[in-house]
């Protein structure tokens, strides 16, 4: 299990300087086991009931919007409930397909994974393939099921309380190029939420003790790990990041749809095990200062590294602006073609400290700051809203 804030003892320091001056090997057989045995099945944790939950309850949103009047289904201002329905479904639907795509890629391109095939071939130990035991296994099913519900629960309270939350469709959108702008500044409050709610689940001892370091379970994470948390460190994460961001910086009806799908996206290959082009949202954000590509946040999970860097989603500039950022393999022989321009810096400069430093910001009360900030500022804007509407 990863340490919080920057403990390490010497076994994990020794550890670290042995895998920098000894790259692995990308030749490295992969995990003799037949590469279906390897997938994880419809839902996130596996498990058929849980996927069965899950289609029943949007099956019964689904046929609330068919059969009940529109006056009591639909919100003005909000895409109609069949719409907001639909858009449960194709996200659902979307994880699981994905989720297929990038555990493909890790399985049929050993050339282009992060760590060494060692590090995954741990069925022989009684293991997943991610360096879990059956016991996290189980309580991570549990934690499914009740992210499953809460997120539900909020989806569907979000709609029906905060109206134009779900944005409506419009005849006419605003230029291409003001829509972009805005969609770059969501995306920037998301990520500087969600930043510092991360790095607060890793200093705050509490919040690492018994919530974020079930995420950790996974030292080898695979993209089956990425909504793998305890339900509170996910509903954290959607009420702080996607929530506070939608409100402060509101998308349009088609940019709603293209972030949430793009978010899915990177959530998924930030944990896949292979970086490289096949990633597709991660390609598309290299342009972006500081960008990011999965072998940061692969580094961010291996535990004996510690992890008290590489703490941002969507483009890593907080990383960089918060002095949190490490590389990781990204130097290495399989990562060349996915390495970003800060990368080739960091190569610059093998002087430099190989683990970050305990700052000041790393204080409880300090590290939650920002997160309050961002959580009122959006309460502040609803409040105002709500004067406006009522005026």
């Amino acid at each position: 299990m990863c340490p919080p804030a920057d403990v390490m003892n010497v076994f994990d320091q020794s550890r670290t300087m042995k895998d920098l001056e000894h790259p692995p090997s990308p030749q490295i057989p992969a995990p003799d086991l037949p590469a279906w045995s390897h997938f994880s099945s419809l839902l996130f944790s596996g498990s058929k009931a849980l996927t069965t939950v899950e289609m029943g309850l949007l099956t019964c949103l689904s046929v609330a919007a068919i059969f009940l009047p529109p006056s009591v289904t639909n919100v003005k201002g909000s895409m109609t409930l069949m719409q907001m329905s639909i858009f449960l479904w194709v996200s659902a639907i979307t994880r699981r397909l994905y989720n297929t795509y990038c555990e493909t890629v890790f399985f049929k391109f050993p050339q282009y994974r992060i760590q060494p095939d060692r590090e995954h071939a741990l069925a022989s130990s009684g293991k997943d393939l991610c360096g879990r035991e059956k016991k996290q296994l189980e309580l991570l099913e549990w934690h499914d099921l009740l992210t499953m519900l809460s997120q539900f629960v909020l989806e569907v309270s979000l709609y029906f309380t905060l109206p134009g939350y779900f944005p409506a469709a419009q005849p006419h959108y605003g230029s291409w190029w003001e829509r972009l702008i805005k969609l770059l500044l969501n995306h920037y409050v998301m990520s500087f939420a969600m930043y510092w709610m991360h790095r607060a689940l890793h200093v705050v001892p509490f919040l690492w003790e018994h919530i974020h370091s079930i995420h950790h379970y996974a030292r080898h994470p695979l993209s089956r790990n990425t909504y793998q948390d305890h339900w509170l460190d996910n509903m954290g994460n959607a009420i702080v990041g996607h929530v506070t961001a939608q409100i402060l910086v509101p998308l349009d009806f088609q940019l709603f749809w293209f972030s949430h799908i793009f978010r899915i996206f990177e959530s998924l290959e930030k944990h896949a095990g292979t970086s490289c082009y096949f990633n597709i949202a991660h390609s598309i954000q290299r342009w972006l200062p500081f960008a990011q590509m999965p072998h940061h946040h692969d580094w961010h999970h291996e535990g004996h590294k510690a992890c008290n860097f590489t703490f941002t989603s969507i483009g890593g500039v907080w990383d960089c602006v918060f002095g949190t950022r490490k590389a990781g393999r990204g130097t290495q022989l399989q990562c060349k073609r996915s390495s970003t321009r800060e990368d080739a810096v960091e190569a610059g400069h093998p002087g430099s400290p190989k683990m970050r430093k305990k700052s000041y910001m790393d204080q409880p009360i300090i590290v939650c700051i920002p997160v309050l900030a961002v959580v009122g500022a959006a309460l502040c804007k609803l409040y105002a809203n709500a004067g406006i509407v009522g005026a």
